[in-house]
């Protein structure tokens, strides 16, 4: 085995040493996530920009002006942010590495959220005034197909392996489960009172639906496309017409669920095996949606009445800072 050598130190050099290595320790035990190198980009619907707040510092470090009522945002596999403007009927690709906008895409009237097919060639995106999903293809801007759904869809998720695509429709409070090969709705989910955001789990056998006027978060079987569980949120001090739970991630490990509960100012984290809720956390007004960083040590949360974006301690279940961003903020993506 071969032999390590160390340099000689006097004892108080050594004992220097030895008080700046523990104090490393300390530092990266309390806040890891506090060193972490890139930047989140918030939408903003009334300012038509995305604020970027510096993930080491945590402070707003400029914004990059974008479409008309920045609304949803997600990366796309080549690492640019797309975000659907509803005002604009379009989505605009960012270059993250020069802020500037690389193009726009048509993507019909009133688009509201949108999810990208696996290779990132097709989006998939609701209209909500038209009650359809559409799918546009990421390279030309073409509409290949819309698909009638209920009133005032929202939500969009595709399956892992691209085949399969959920959409919620808010006034019917179902789930469509559509065909992505065919176009063809092949079932209807009812879920709670105005499904809004959905998360999958990492192993592909559960949907997680968010209800925001029940309280809830319907969880269905990938397999045969049935509810079978629901949780239901509880708040201390708050009524529960002001628990409407949007936003929802899913840890990458399938352990735990982060959900903003809205107008209750609260995140919830869900054990999810149990289904039981294991901490709330007080964030800002109306916590819209939620974003994990990549080592999933901070939870970042926009407050869409508040005007702000609470960052939360994930092991801690605590709330460490609020950073002020655009007006009316709506979602969040990190690229680090």
């Amino acid at each position: 085995m071969p032999q390590v050598s160390f340099p000689s130190l006097s004892g108080a050099h050594f004992r220097a040493a030895c008080g700046r290595s523990a104090l490393a320790l300390v530092l990266a035990a309390a806040g890891g996530a506090a060193v972490a190198q890139g930047t989140a980009y918030v939408s903003s619907e009334k300012d038509s920009a995305l604020t970027m707040i510096d993930l080491k510092t945590l402070a707003v470090k400029g914004t990059i002006a974008t479409c008309k009522r920045a609304r949803h945002v997600q990366l796309t596999p080549e690492r640019l942010i797309m975000v659907a403007c509803t005002d604009s009927n379009q989505a605009d690709l960012i270059d993250p590495a020069s802020g500037k906008s690389v193009r726009r895409i048509p993507l019909g009237d009133e688009p509201e959220a949108f999810d990208l097919s696996p290779d990132g060639k097709v989006i998939y995106v609701s209209n909500e005034d038209a009650g359809e999903a559409s799918f546009i293809d990421a390279a030309s801007g073409k509409k290949l197909r819309s698909v009638k759904v209920g009133a005032e869809p929202e939500g969009v998720k595709v399956s892992a392996d691209g085949k399969t695509l959920y959409v919620t429709s808010e006034v019917a409070s179902l789930v469509h489960v559509i065909d992505t090969a065919s176009g063809k709705v092949v079932k209807n989910i009812r879920v709670g009172k105005r499904p809004r955001r959905m998360a999958i789990t990492p192993d592909g056998k559960e949907l997680w639906v968010t209800n925001e006027l029940g309280a809830s978060v319907s969880i269905v079987s990938t397999a045969t496309h049935e509810v079978t569980d629901t949780l239901k949120f509880e708040v201390k001090g708050a009524r529960a017409e002001d628990i409407t739970p949007v936003g929802i991630q899913i840890a990458s490990d399938g352990k735990r669920a982060f959900v903003g509960l809205g107008r209750a100012n609260h995140v919830a984290f869900v054990d999810v095996p149990s289904r039981k809720v294991s901490s709330l956390v007080l964030v800002g007004k109306r916590a819209w949606n939620v974003t994990l960083d990549k080592a999933q040590a901070r939870l970042y949360v926009v407050n869409g009445l508040s005007d702000d974006v609470t960052v939360v301690d994930v092991a801690g279940a605590k709330a460490i800072k609020s950073v002020p961003v655009g007006r009316v903020p709506y979602g969040l993506v990190i690229v680090e």
